[in-house]
């Protein structure tokens, strides 16, 4: 292990678009973390999410995994362009001819991948207990670590966007390719769980409808994407001035969408791995 996280230390040292990436990935997350801390300008009036109560505990470990998520497509980038660059200065082809296996190949790349991931994951968790603390109207042990289940549903979300990320570059090997293949799937599911979900509700009407939509299961929800987004659910809803509004937050544990992570990452990096060693590269 020792020896695959030097040779991927040194491959990314002087990779600068590596460098870049990785500073400008933790740069924002953390500014991200703060965002409650400033006032917007909207609709005419002042906006402070703090007073919104997304740093009150227990849904700021909803509103932190959720908002610094959406940035994951920054260590993405590192991820993808540090695979497509073995491929395309050959860098792959001399690390075999020196004596690197496929296996020992797609373990540096998941050791990257897994430190990445557990980085994110410590420093928004440090961050989101701090903020917490500071600002939660309540702070009893039992309010504050009854979601932490969040940050484990990050981690996960993560390394299985990752893992997905690493699939394709290892299959197209071209990182314009990797990133046009990323967008499609996304449309491609999006189509599909539009259609899914038409088809369930078509002739329904208001609570019928609603019930459905929170309560019945997608076949959708399996697919990569949707899976890896259904583990953090959007908690605007979980706002005062949502609440004011007379809007209720539900929430129920993704097992499913759990389930089809953990598998998808198994797919993937299995996958990885059958093409490596069945292209001639």
């Amino acid at each position: 292990m020792t020896k695959l996280l030097k040779l991927e230390y040194y491959k990314n040292l002087n990779y600068r678009p590596f460098k870049i990436f990785t500073a400008l990935y933790f740069a924002i997350l953390i500014a991200l973390l703060f965002i409650g801390l400033v006032d917007f300008d909207l609709f005419g009036g002042t906006i402070n999410l703090k007073e919104q109560g997304i740093y009150n505990f227990p849904e700021i470990w909803n509103f932190t995994t959720w908002i610094v998520a959406l940035l994951k497509i920054f260590l993405g980038l590192i991820i993808v362009f540090s695979i497509c660059q073995e491929f395309s200065n050959r860098m792959f082809k001399q690390n075999t001819i020196d004596g690197l296996s496929r296996k020992e190949f797609i373990s540096s790349k998941l050791l990257t991948i897994a430190i990445f991931t557990i980085v994110s994951t410590v420093v928004v968790f440090a961050i989101t207990m701090f903020l917490g603390y500071q600002y939660s109207k309540t702070t009893d042990s039992e309010t504050v670590f009854s979601e932490i289940f969040f940050i484990g549903n990050y981690f996960v979300k993560l390394f299985t966007f990752f893992c997905f990320l690493m699939f394709l570059s290892i299959l197209l090997r071209k990182s314009v390719f990797v990133f046009l293949a990323l967008f499609v799937f996304w449309i491609v599911e999006g189509i599909l769980t539009a259609v899914e979900v038409f088809t369930k509700v078509k002739g329904m009407q208001g609570p019928q409808r609603n019930d459905v939509l929170q309560n019945d299961f997608f076949i959708t929800h399996i697919l990569p994407l949707e899976s890896m987004s259904s583990l953090i659910p959007n908690p605007l809803m979980r706002l005062n001035m949502a609440k004011m509004m007379g809007m209720k937050y539900e929430f129920h544990y993704p097992t499913e969408s759990m389930i089809a992570c953990l598998v998808w990452c198994a797919i993937f990096i299995f996958g990885s791995y059958w093409i490596l060693r069945k292209r001639d590269w």
